[in-house]
């Protein structure tokens, strides 16, 4: 009896870049190379789009309309992101190589630059990056609850509950990591983007007010596990 193989699946590249040339440029090369390629041309649509998720890696230039794109990046990494991020910068000053790096990006290229080089940076980079099988899934269900990753919303019962947007980047970091037990200091960094060795309650806080809002029993969670001396564990 054959067997059928899954299709593999394209690498999805998130492009933002504001010079229409350029934008038409690398998007024709990469599509040569076997990418699937998004785009967009302002800060606020790249945050937009990134957010949404299903990336493998995002190339982002520094120099955007609305939002800059270390501010992008920013945003992206306090929002527990993790996505792989290519800062492409102009000027190639040291200090915006140390602030792109400091805000979260994984890696950077100078304009003007070798198109070969930037297709080997690219490979380094989704090398290193956990392989994508398939696009993560939108939605999430456990128990009576569904969770919604594109719209950001989540229903118990049916009923919308009402998260404030850090209790929903809590609860999508914690789904996506479920099985392993995450640290408060991981949390604090990649949900807060607190830098390291912050002290804060916040953590148990939010914890508290995510198992009131959808345990059936907030205190014997089924669900949103305690691991004692290190932080908490998704079971779903």
């Amino acid at each position: 009896m054959p067997v059928h193989s899954e299709p593999a699946v394209e690498p999805r590249i998130l492009l933002v870049e504001d010079e229409p040339g350029l934008v038409l440029t690398l998007a024709d090369r990469l599509a040569s190379e076997g990418y699937a390629v998004e785009t967009a041309t302002d800060g606020e649509q790249a945050l937009a789009k990134a957010s949404q998720g299903g990336f493998d890696l995002i190339i982002l230039d520094v120099m955007l309309p609305r939002l800059s794109g270390f501010e992008v990046c920013r945003r992206l990494r306090h929002a527990g992101i993790e996505t792989p991020i290519l800062m492409l910068t102009a000027r190639g000053q040291v200090v915006d190589k140390v602030v792109g790096l400091k805000t979260g990006a994984d890696d950077y290229v100078t304009k003007p630059f070798d198109m070969m080089e930037l297709l080997a940076r690219i490979e380094a980079l989704l090398r290193r990056a956990p392989a994508r099988s398939a696009r993560p899934a939108e939605q999430y269900r456990f128990a009576g609850v569904e969770v919604d990753f594109r719209r950001a919303e989540v229903l118990k019962n049916g009923r919308p509950v009402n998260l404030s947007a850090r209790e929903f980047a809590l609860l999508r970091y914690l789904i996506e990591h479920r099985g392993a037990a995450v640290s408060r200091e991981e949390l604090l960094e990649k949900v807060w983007g607190y830098e390291p060795g912050t002290t804060t309650r916040t953590v148990d806080v939010h914890i508290a007010w995510l198992r009131q809002k959808l345990e059936e029993n907030p205190k014997y969670p089924q669900f949103i596990l305690t691991v004692r001396g290190l932080g908490y564990k998704f079971a779903g």
